[in-house]
């Protein structure tokens, strides 16, 4: 059995017209202003001859026309506004990495030798401060007392090496001390401790806000829907640039 071609068939000249072709259509079913305006034109069409379209409704439905055809273009306008900003954003945030910054917390990540800063936010002049520095098990490590000279408005920075309130000793344990003649206190080991802070402000007694530095590991880039860039902070976890309260320097 031979094979059959349709090309040059004699059903060709059964058609009509132009074969009918099927064209791509990437607008998912959206209407462009060349569809407004083609409804336009059918409507002009068909209207009753004795009762024509009024110019000023003419001018309203042009209008709109135009106005929706605007409004998609401020749309595609500002999403590739919207990625410049995020890739801007981006680039900045990545200066950071290494950097120490200043977040809200009352956790700190002792890593066993480098001092560790925390600040404490006074509303106003505060007495009787008491500084405590937990463990993970919530004993207390570290206690120190802030002269009231020192308690002022604003912020006060609170720097901590690791020392606990145990004196260290010699191997024949006896009291170990410097060159100075001063008391050598016991390092803690590395984890995360708890810093609090509590004084009397306008004769109450009260918590004080405290916020700690730490460095930028990496950035996370937001899947633009949910969230947006991230800093991912040693110890803090994940934080935002607007929680960012200081860059040091």
């Amino acid at each position: 059995m031979s094979n059959v071609s349709n090309e040059g068939s004699a059903l060709d000249g059964l058609y009509w017209g132009d074969k009918a072709t099927t064209t791509e259509n990437n607008n998912n079913g959206a209407l462009t202003q060349s569809d407004f305006f083609a409804l336009l034109t059918q409507q002009l069409a068909y209207q009753d001859p004795t009762k024509p379209v009024e110019n000023d409704q003419m001018i309203a439905q042009m209008t709109n026309f135009t106005m929706a055809d605007g409004i998609s273009s401020l749309n595609t306008n500002f999403k590739d506004f919207a990625t410049t900003m995020n890739s801007s954003q981006a680039l900045q945030a990545s200066s950071l990495v290494g950097q120490y910054v200043l977040v809200k917390s009352n956790k700190m990540e002792f890593d066993g030798e480098n001092t560790m800063v925390a600040s404490a936010s006074f509303p106003e002049n505060a007495t009787n401060v008491k500084v405590r520095i937990k463990n993970a098990d919530g004993v207390v490590v570290r206690s120190v007392s802030i002269p009231d000279s020192d308690a002022v408005a604003g912020r006060l920075q609170l720097p901590w090496n690791g020392a606990t309130d145990t004196q260290a000793l010699n191997e024949d344990g006896t009291p170990k001390v410097n060159e100075k003649g001063e008391p050598v206190m016991e390092l803690a080991p590395k984890g995360v401790y708890t810093i609090e802070v509590e004084g009397t402000i306008a004769g109450k007694n009260e918590a004080i806000v405290t916020s700690v530095y730490a460095p930028v590991t990496s950035i996370t880039l937001g899947n633009g829907t949910t969230q947006g860039l991230l800093l991912n902070v040693l110890g803090q976890g994940q934080k935002k640039l607007s929680d960012i309260e200081e860059i040091a320097t």
